[in-house]
């Protein structure tokens, strides 16, 4: 028995943006899904295309594959990303730049990378995508431990409801290394970006709080990305990618789920 006090919110899903070690984008990502294929030759590192070529070679994972699900998600709903308000979620960050930080200061701290040191903050990939876009629309980053996803996912959604016409969300989480790696057991690389708006029609989100525990995580994604720490937005994406009715509870920390509804339209 689970008690709500809430009233759900609801959007639109005008856009997705999908990219894991092994499946990189949304397409393999439901290919998998429905057939268990994998793609050949799937790249180590997304590649997003709104960087300049030095920028794309120099920016971290955590980067990359933040910018990579967003650009996805707002091409295919075809919005203008420089309208778009934002919301960045991810548990740790990048956790080899914060390795490599924390490493420098102890051992040699006046030699430490300027360039570096500026992307090892929770925000940066919300600054790449702001200043690359030329987007003047307010930014947010979010971090909750197990339930960043969730967390993230209604603050879109409140966002939403409180008057903006759209919002973009991009999810991921890098592996975890160093010293680190013995507190946060993240492994891989693993990003996912919805486009949300007020828009009737097209395929309906609507979320709730209630207390409970979240779905196992048994899904066909999860059977190959269970270890990232941005696994928890797995069972909605493989409810989306079966392009079904359904329901999934995500964990949204203390003794809480989200309670996420998807109805395709009729």
């Amino acid at each position: 028995m689970r008690r709500s006090s809430n009233t759900p919110l609801e959007a639109r899903v005008e856009g997705i943006g999908f990219w894991s070690s092994g499946l990189p984008s949304w397409e393999d990502a439901k290919a998998f899904v429905a057939s268990g294929a994998l793609p050949e030759s799937a790249p180590a590192k997304p590649s997003p295309q709104m960087l300049p070529a030095n920028e794309r070679r120099r920016a971290p994972d955590s980067v990359a594959v933040a910018l990579e699900v967003a650009q996805s998600a707002v091409t295919m709903s075809g919005r203008d990303p420089k309208t778009l308000a934002s919301i960045f979620a991810s548990t740790d960050g990048d956790l080899g730049i914060t390795d490599y930080v924390c490493a420098t200061l102890r051992d040699a701290p006046e030699s430490i990378s300027p360039t570096k040191f500026h992307n090892s903050v929770h925000n940066a990939a919300a600054g790449y995508w702001t200043i690359g876009q030329g987007c003047m629309a307010a930014s947010s980053a979010v971090s909750a431990y197990y339930a960043t996803f969730a967390q993230g996912l209604m603050e879109a959604l409140v966002q939403i409801a409180s008057g903006e016409e759209a919002v973009l969300l991009s999810a991921f989480d890098t592996a975890a290394v160093g010293p680190l790696a013995s507190v946060s057991t993240g492994r891989g690389l693993l990003g996912g970006g919805l486009v949300l708006s007020r828009q009737p029609g097209g395929c309906r989100l609507r979320a709730r709080f209630l207390e409970g525990v979240a779905d196992a995580n048994d899904n066909a994604l999860a059977s190959l990305l269970q270890d990232n720490r941005m696994s928890r937005m797995l069972p909605l994406f493989d409810l989306m990618a079966r392009n079904a009715d359904g329901e999934v509870d995500l964990d949204a920390g203390n003794g809480r789920v989200l309670r996420v509804e998807l109805r395709q339209p009729a």
